[in-house]
């Protein structure tokens, strides 16, 4: 019997596929890719563009004004989505595809799934060199795609219609995986992209994906118990895995049983709303005085879906040198990080099979007595530290009004600079899943780009809810089109604008250093002779969106009131101030890089400073 085949181009094929993937999520069946972003230009327009026309009504296209803008929206879309979902980018040759690079990078950073379908040059070379092209004299064959082999986890050039029958399913299980999950870019030729190819029908056939979960290893499980059972001071770090797992139900029963104080990570924030009583709060540099006293007293420290990356750990001084490190993760790269004894598995699954050897075990009271009152003193600091009023304007105390409003469901965005700190440390979290401080890339643009992709996602699930976006000043000069775009397209955002004048974090970072404020805050850059403040209601209101500016906390509660009440996108503004007002308990050592030899006192003193610190890091691979 002959084999059913369909007559279609590369690009058609490409796009016929994805139309036809969905994902069970909780018993209901979606379609896998929500659709894309895309800008057209002389690398996609002629045939992707061709093919995505015929599917506009299922895998909707959204029209970027920035391509690493259309990526860090798919990131933050992916994000929501808990990696069960994702978008599309679509970009031109040359240098639209290069904007893609630093949000590929995001995504490969922070382990979320995104597809890249880029143009690139003649296969054939025979109209080379073409415009926009790259030139390699000795190696025709590489070109700025390949410079996206860094920050993918899966990259691959079509040189050939049929390809596409193994590159895409690749592609996806890639995308799907739990331990491998990232971005995948594939570079698509020009003349590649039109040529055509009798593709099997059964390709196009729809089909229904479903996340892996793997069981951990007996043994791993046993070595896991064994330690944790021996512990007087145990504690749990839980990070983003436990929510892409979707194992925070088995987490907080297992601490519950267990007694178990849990700290959260960046990316872990919103596993526990703020009141569990085994909440001790954010861990690390950017973290709280309540989970850094922990886990520096800690002996026994079960990590849970975690990079164990520098802001958590403290560039490894947040946790005593002896204590032992179980980790419980997806990845085997992770699991095994600092000598850990690794859990390589799913995180439900591997509470589930941990717990069952931990009957009879309960953390001693005086422990989780301790853990309570650090944590105690640690509210009534963010009480104050939030207070409207208690000095001049602060990220803490915006950070407070907006929590105080918000709905419970509403989604937290914010990014680099200053805020990542603020919002992690001084956020109180009212509903499980409901904040991303990107922090993996610390990616300054994400906010509001992140916000629009994440507004996307909630819209398709949580319509009635908003999302809320904390930027500074420098990321929104850096990448605010997407105020634009969430006007044009409907999806409405509330942004807050905390202007400090600058890069006031690293000034910050200038100044703890023994260094001069030096070309940070606009008014100390050298080049700049008569410094001036930017009219963000103006520039936001341009772009169609409503903008108002708040000159304290009493006004800023007025304007978010309204701008829940708003039916579109609404931009607030409010000066804060560069020196006065960051939180300033909370932090662990965080490793720099200071002068060995300088003339400076003031720098010498600092590094000396630094360096007495060292002595805490631990040792490991």
């Amino acid at each position: 019997m002959s084999e059913t085949t369909i007559r279609l181009t590369t690009a058609q094929a490409i796009i016929r596929y994805l139309n036809a993937q969905f994902i069970e999520i909780d018993g209901t069946r979606v379609r896998l890719c929500g659709g894309g972003f895309g800008i057209f230009g002389h690398g996609n327009v002629t045939c992707l563009g061709e093919a995505l026309y015929d599917h506009r009504d299922t895998l909707p296209l959204y029209r970027g004004q920035n391509e690493q803008s259309m990526g860090f929206a798919a990131a933050a879309y992916a994000k929501y989505h808990l990696r069960r979902r994702f978008m599309f980018c679509t970009a031109s040759a040359g240098p639209g595809t290069a904007n893609l690079l630093t949000a590929a990078a995001l995504a490969h950073a922070n382990r979320l799934p995104m597809l890249m379908l880029c143009g690139d040059t003649f296969l054939t070379r025979l109209p080379d060199p073409v415009l926009q092209q790259l030139e390699h004299f000795g190696n025709p064959a590489l070109g700025l795609n390949d410079g996206f082999q860094a920050v993918t986890r899966y990259w691959d050039r079509i040189t050939h219609p049929a390809q596409v029958i193994q590159s895409l399913p690749a592609a996806l299980a890639m995308m799907l995986d739990p331990a491998d999950c990232g971005p995948a870019f594939i570079a698509l030729p020009q003349d590649v992209q039109g040529w055509a190819y009798d593709y099997p029908t059964k390709l196009f056939e729809e089909k229904t994906h479903r996340i892996r979960r793997m069981i951990p290893d007996t043994e791993e499980v046993a070595d896991a118990v064994s330690a944790l059972k021996s512990a007087e001071r145990p504690v749990i770090i839980a990070g983003g895995g436990v929510q892409y797992s979707g194992a925070v139900a088995e987490l907080t029963k297992f601490a519950e049983d267990h007694q178990i104080p849990v700290i959260e990570t960046i990316a872990g924030r919103a596993n526990f709303v703020n009141d569990h009583d085994l909440n001790i709060g954010p861990v690390g540099v950017t973290g709280s005085d309540s989970a850094n006293a922990v886990a520096e007293a800690a002996d026994v420290i079960l990590s849970v879906g975690c990079r164990l990356q520098d802001f958590t750990t403290g560039s490894w001084t947040a946790f005593a040198k002896d204590a032992q490190i179980v980790s419980l993760n997806a990845a085997r790269h992770d699991a095994g990080k600092h000598m850990s004894l690794p859990v390589v598995g799913d995180a439900k699954l591997g509470i589930k099979a941990i717990a069952e050897g931990m009957e009879g075990y309960t953390a001693p009271s005086s422990w989780t007595g301790f853990a309570r009152d650090e944590r105690k003193k640690w509210n009534a600091y963010v009480a104050e530290n939030v207070k409207p009023g208690n000095r001049a304007n602060s990220y803490a105390q915006a950070i407070g009004v907006v929590n105080a409003l918000c709905d419970p469901r509403d989604r937290v965005v914010a990014a680099a600079g200053g805020l990542p700190a603020e919002v992690t440390a001084n956020w109180r979290t009212l509903d499980i899943g409901t904040v991303d401080v990107e922090f993996g890339f610390s990616c300054m643009g994400y906010e509001i780009a992140g916000g629009w992709g994440a507004r996307i996602a909630q819209s398709e699930d949580e319509p009635d809810q908003d999302t809320i976006v904390f930027t500074g000043d420098g990321s929104y000069l850096l990448m605010n089109s997407d105020i634009y775009s969430s006007v044009l397209t409907q999806k409405k955002m509330i942004i807050l604008v905390l202007d400090n004048g600058g890069f006031a974090v690293i000034n910050k970072l200038q100044n703890n250093t023994g260094n001069e404020s030096f070309n940070n805050l606009i008014s100390d850059a050298p080049t700049v002779p008569d410094a001036f403040a930017v009219d963000f209601v103006s520039h936001a209101a341009s772009m169609g969106a409503n903008a108002v500016y708040a000159d304290n906390s009493d006004q800023l509660a007025e304007a978010f009131r309204a701008a829940k009440a708003a039916d579109k996108t609404s931009v607030i503004v409010m000066n804060v101030d560069a020196y006065e007002g960051w939180t300033t308990e909370g932090h662990t050592w965080w490793e720099v890089g200071t002068p060995h030899v300088t003339e400076n006192a003031k720098v010498h003193e600092k590094h000396l400073e630094i360096e007495a610190e060292r002595a805490k890091q631990r040792r490991g691979v």
